[in-house]
């Protein structure tokens, strides 16, 4: 089996903080540009990527529906960009285990920074997922990066967010930085229930392959 791996421009950028690597099926929702400033470059941008699209969509009823829902999206963004979050990515996979009609399942990938107080990063860890509210399924991981701690919380939203219903699986895998006063959040949410161990081995796989280091430093 041949694998491809992509470079992102960013891997050469010496102020990112933080590497990582995800597997084929996730794109990245371009925070920064989503949530530009009016008037700004990327407004500008961005309104002539979607000004096709919107023009695309015969039925007035439709369009604004389209648009409301974009509103709706830039909102989550605030919501996670206000927590810390500087990478966003959508998860579209086909489930092609036995048994299945093949359905496509969704997911959604971020990582956030969180200020933490000093302590070794080991205690950091364990701490995360400790004083995290109903946290399952605690594991504490030894990774190339350095000590990290994986937890699992199953979320429903109130009937006042105004979403559906559906039970929400987030998985977290916590990775203290080595300067040990702050820590990176890797977070895989998604409702489909039945695929929980494929999810958090994805997870998993992704923060193996996290680091605070650039890779391509001496390459």
């Amino acid at each position: 089996m041949t694998y491809r791996v992509i470079v992102d421009d960013s891997a050469s950028d010496p102020s990112a903080g933080i590497w990582f690597a995800v597997p084929g099926g996730f794109t990245e929702l371009p925070i920064d540009i989503l949530l530009a400033a009016p008037a700004s470059v990327e407004a500008d941008r961005l309104q002539q990527a979607l000004a096709p699209l919107v023009e695309a969509i015969p039925d007035g009823v439709t369009r604004q529906q389209f648009i409301a829902q974009l509103a709706s999206g830039q909102q989550l963004l605030r919501a996670l960009r206000e927590v810390g979050t500087v990478h966003c990515a959508l998860g579209v996979h086909r489930d092609d285990t036995a048994g299945n009609n093949g359905e496509t399942l969704h997911s959604l990938f971020t990582i956030s920074w969180r200020d933490i107080a000093w302590s070794p990063r080991a205690v950091s860890a364990a701490r995360a997922v400790a004083t995290a509210d109903q946290h399952s399924n605690i594991e504490y991981l030894d990774l190339p990066s350095g000590p990290a701690s994986m937890g699992e919380t199953l979320r429903t939203p109130t009937p006042e967010s105004g979403l559906p219903s559906t039970p929400m699986l987030q998985i977290y895998a916590y990775l203290p930085h080595p300067d040990c006063k702050r820590m990176a959040i890797l977070m895989l949410s998604t409702t489909a229930m039945a695929r929980r161990d494929q999810y958090r081995e994805i997870l998993r796989q992704i923060a193996e392959l996290t680091s605070f280091e650039s890779p391509l430093v001496g390459a």
